[in-house]
Formats: structure tokens, C-alpha cells, sequence
């Protein structure tokens, strides 16, 4: 097992859900969605976020990702596409983390080429200080520092996602 700090406990994790499930229906009003999940992190937050959702939705999944170990490579691999027509929809995006930016961005021109409605992004954690491309964020769980985040999907060698807080190496 890994050695890890706790940075957000499931309690806390739980309640900023609550309040972005709200921002989100609030937005919506009602209008039906089709939330698009970034596999594979964004799982777990994807199911506690809709679940406290009033907002109706359509859920599908994309897989896309920059990343080999913990550095972003800066090239994006999309491994998975949508199944969902698009074109006039209102389109939700949740994903886990935004923190350089490359992949976000990607897949947020790439969906847009699609001619959505709308598209907002939903993230858990935004870091900040890493970015290197600017992409709108609606909708954000928690400002974090550069850390390797661990747990509610976050993975380390696509082991330990299903821990239910957040945590961070212990240095």
C-alpha cells in the first residue's frame, strides 16, 4: 500500500459535489444533458457528481490522455470516442484534473467541431500552477497544489482509484 497524505477526506469531497451538482442544475434548469466522462479518472467523480444531479442527462464516455507515467508528454492519445450525436445538444465535459491543460483543450476543440449547443467543462481539481494552455473551466471541485494525486480515481500505475479521499505521496 502507498504511503499517503490525505488532501481532501470523503466527507469533504461529498459536500463540494452537493454544491456543484446545484451550480450545474442551475445552469441547466432543467434542459436535458449529455455528460460526457474522460475516462479513465473521471469515473467515480463522475457517478457521485450526476447522481446529485437533478439536471437530466445522457452519459457517455471518452478516453483521451497525454500523460505516460506522471509526466504530461504535451501529445494528446484519444483511445476512445463518443457514441452520442452531439450536433445541438447541451454537452457537459467531466474530468478529473486540469492541470497543464493539453488535454482539456483538446478534447474541447475537438467536441466543439461537433457543433454543441453548448459546452461546458465540469473538473475535481485544478492545478493551477501547472497549466501551460488556458481552457475555460465552469465548473470547479477544488483549487489544488502541484502534488501526485492519488485515490477517487486518481491512479498511480492504474492501481489505488478507488480509495474514497484524495491523497498525495508522502515525500
Amino acid at each position: 500500500m502507498l504511503d499517503l497524505d490525505v488532501l481532501i477526506d470523503e466527507e469533504k469531497i461529498q459536500k463540494r459535489l452537493e454544491e456543484m451538482a446545484k451550480e450545474i442544475d442551475s445552469v441547466y434548469n432543467g434542459q436535458s444533458i449529455i455528460a460526457i466522462c474522460v475516462l479513465r479518472g473521471a469515473i467515480y467523480f463522475t457517478v457521485d457528481l450526476t447522481k446529485k444531479m437533478k439536471t437530466p442527462i445522457e452519459l457517455d464516455f471518452i478516453k483521451a490522455s497525454s500523460y505516460v507515467g506522471t509526466e504530461s508528454t504535451g501529445k494528446i492519445k484519444m483511445t476512445l470516442d463518443i457514441n452520442e450525436n452531439i450536433e445541438g445538444r447541451d454537452v457537459l465535459i467531466i474530468e478529473d484534473i486540469i492541470d497543464t491543460g493539453y488535454t482539456l483543450k483538446y478534447l474541447r476543440d475537438y467536441l466543439l467541431s461537433k457543433n454543441p449547443k453548448s459546452l461546458r467543462i465540469a473538473v475535481l481539481a485544478d492545478k493551477e500552477e501547472r497549466r501551460k494552455v488556458e481552457v475555460p473551466i465552469d465548473f470547479t471541485g477544488f483549487k489544488i497544489p502541484n502534488k501526485f494525486l492519488v485515490g477517487y480515481g486518481f491512479d498511480y500505475d492504474n492501481s489505488y482509484r478507488n480509495i474514497p479521499y484524495i491523497g498525495y505521496m508522502k515525500e
